[in-house]
């Protein structure tokens, strides 16, 4: 007996993506470059006031814990006051307090203006993350997040290249160069991101998503706990009331948390940002420079071979996230950078490095897109998801402080190879979370 085909649903069309989030895509990579040009000469300018090297790292990390500790309270604010307010006004601190750090008269003074960009920092970097995720289709979200993700990377690619040739007019040039590009963008997003247009965008997305689960509520289709399950609505139910650009309802910490993609996406983003960001940034350079006795040069260009495989994966990882699915392309991606770090450390000679490196670097951009999408669709657009999105980036945060320390600590006691093993089983951990996970991408049903 011959078995009819069973149909299958039609690829859905490659939508067209709201002018609203080229705006923030193009505000990402002014962001990423400026914050690139004040990097290379951020621990000299704290020098200039004669304190020790340690002091200096001082001005470097203030920024990342004050992200890290200010994180709740922007996801709460975000709730509150909405994403389009706490973007606009974190963007406006962030220039504020790098115009101050210009005019700073002592250290003290630096690493206090430097601490409140953090808090300016986090606070746009949620509320552009609850943007994304409310206008973005649920079909194109992976699409969206490599667009964004990217954009953020060629901004560090050309930022620090900026700042470099930058510092020979002075080290207070790229602070205030800084200031004004964000004080511009952030009058173009304030004048392009109107609130009556955002709420009929997510009303748009809403629709869409209903379309796709066959309910009301991106979530719908999840596995999640009994617990925390909702009743669900009656198939006629009227669509629902556009939601004003400021949501008032918000998605709990404790319901996300009830879906095991979301606790895989926590995991895996404090490996993430103890390896890609952590590792890559304080033992990469020390390991070219100690180990390969390569100087500097070669460890300038290691990291810019791991943005160079990373840029590369975002290319089409995005779309593949959406296609293939969130889960198998963090697992592959989680995989691939995992084994890299694994092998960096045991590398011997500098071209080997750099192949490594370009390796990790494309695992990163692989499954970047897809772990942001994976929370954008347990969050939906039915509700902020503020807290939701701040725990998220606490927890990559948290990797990105914690990584150095303990691999510090390793390379100290050991050898440089067992403290890039460590971040191996960091990603190892993460793998696993993943393999026991949900998809969370939702097809379109024929």
């Amino acid at each position: 007996m011959i078995r009819e085909p069973r149909p299958t649903a039609a690829r859905p069309a490659k939508l067209p993506l709201p002018r609203e989030i080229s705006v923030l895509v193009a505000a990402a990579f002014v962001i990423a470059l400026g914050f690139g040009l004040v990097a290379p000469v951020l621990p000299q300018f704290a020098r200039s006031f004669g304190v020790p090297v340690s002091a200096a790292a001082m001005v470097v990390s203030v920024f990342a814990f004050a992200r890290l500790v200010f994180a709740p309270f922007s996801g709460q604010l975000v709730e509150r006051f909405g994403e389009r307010w706490i973007y606009i006004t974190g963007i406006l601190i962030v220039a504020l307090s790098s115009a101050a750090c210009a005019f700073a008269q002592d250290y003290w003074q630096l690493l206090i203006f430097r601490g409140l960009g953090g808090v300016g920092s986090t606070m746009f970097t949620v509320a552009a993350m609850g943007l994304l995720v409310r206008l973005s289709p649920p079909t194109a979200r992976g699409r969206v997040n490599s667009a964004y993700a990217g954009s953020f990377l060629l901004g560090n690619i050309a930022g620090p290249a900026a700042g470099a040739l930058m510092a020979g007019l002075g080290l207070k040039l790229p602070f205030l160069i800084y200031a004004g590009t964000l004080l511009v963008a952030a009058i173009v997003v304030a004048t392009s991101l109107r609130p009556a247009r955002l709420a009929r965008l997510a009303a748009t997305t809403r629709l869409t998503t209903t379309a796709l689960a066959g309910r009301p509520g991106s979530t719908a289709g999840l596995a999640r706990p009994e617990a925390v399950q909702a009743d669900a609505a009656p198939a006629d139910a009227a669509p629902a009331k556009v939601v004003p650009a400021t949501v008032k309802t918000s998605m709990p910490v404790r319901e996300a948390m009830g879906y095991s993609s979301y606790r895989a996406a926590l995991i895996s983003a404090f490996a993430n940002g103890w390896s890609a960001f952590g590792i890559r940034m304080a033992l990469v350079p020390l390991f070219a420079t100690v180990v390969l006795h390569g100087g500097t040069a070669v460890a300038g260009v290691s990291l810019a071979v791991f943005a160079i495989g990373t840029g590369v994966a975002l290319t089409f990882s995005g779309k593949l996230a959406d296609t293939w699915g969130r889960k198998p392309m963090v697992i592959t991606g989680l995989a691939v950078n995992t084994a890299a770090m694994a092998v960096l450390g045991l590398t011997a000679s500098v071209p080997v490095f750099f192949i490594v490196s370009a390796i990790a670097g494309l695992g990163s951009g692989l499954f970047g897109p897809a772990q942001q999408s994976s929370v954008a669709d347990i969050i939906g657009t039915e509700r902020s998801g503020g807290k939701v999105l701040a725990t998220f980036q606490m927890s990559q945060d948290f990797g990105t402080i914690l990584g150095p320390i303990a691999a510090g600590v390793v390379v100290d006691t050991f050898s440089y190879g067992p403290a890039f093993g460590m971040a191996a089983v960091v990603g190892a951990i993460g793998i696993d979370a993943w393999l026991k996970a949900t998809e969370t991408l939702q097809r379109p049903t024929g």
